[in-house]
């Protein structure tokens, strides 16, 4: 099970309580609701690494990724503003790898939670 530590409080932002649990979506390899979440031109681009594009690669990638589970999330912050969003913070995996990350999020529109672009910065600790 993932251990789940979150400083930010979201109180009445449905959209940072929406990254929240898209964050821990991500640590628990839970496919489904990342997928559900995401346009179909998801644009997913990981820094010095690689650039996704589109729903069905997003999913191949993520499917990929499943295997290397989570044993820790921590996200330390938390921020949304219209159309845009971010995260950062660190995540434990089982296989004691430890990664700092920072995702920053485009929304499809001020008002919907669908995700269309993500950049992805991301060190191994």
């Amino acid at each position: 099970m993932t251990k789940i530590i979150s400083s930010p409080n979201c109180g009445n932002s449905p959209k940072m309580e929406f990254l929240k649990e898209f964050n821990i979506a991500f640590a628990k390899g839970n496919v489904e609701f990342i997928i559900e979440s995401v346009t179909d031109e998801i644009v997913w681009e990981i820094i010095g690494d690689k650039k996704i594009e589109g729903k069905e690669k997003f999913r191949k990638e993520l499917e990929k990724m499943k295997s290397e589970k989570a044993a820790e999330l921590t996200i330390d912050q938390i921020l949304s503003h219209g159309k845009e969003g971010a995260t950062n913070g660190i995540m434990k995996m089982q296989n004691g790898k430890k990664y700092a990350f920072s995702d920053f999020y485009k929304f499809k529109g001020a008002k919907g939670v669908k995700i269309k672009l993500i950049t992805s910065y991301v060190i191994t600790i």
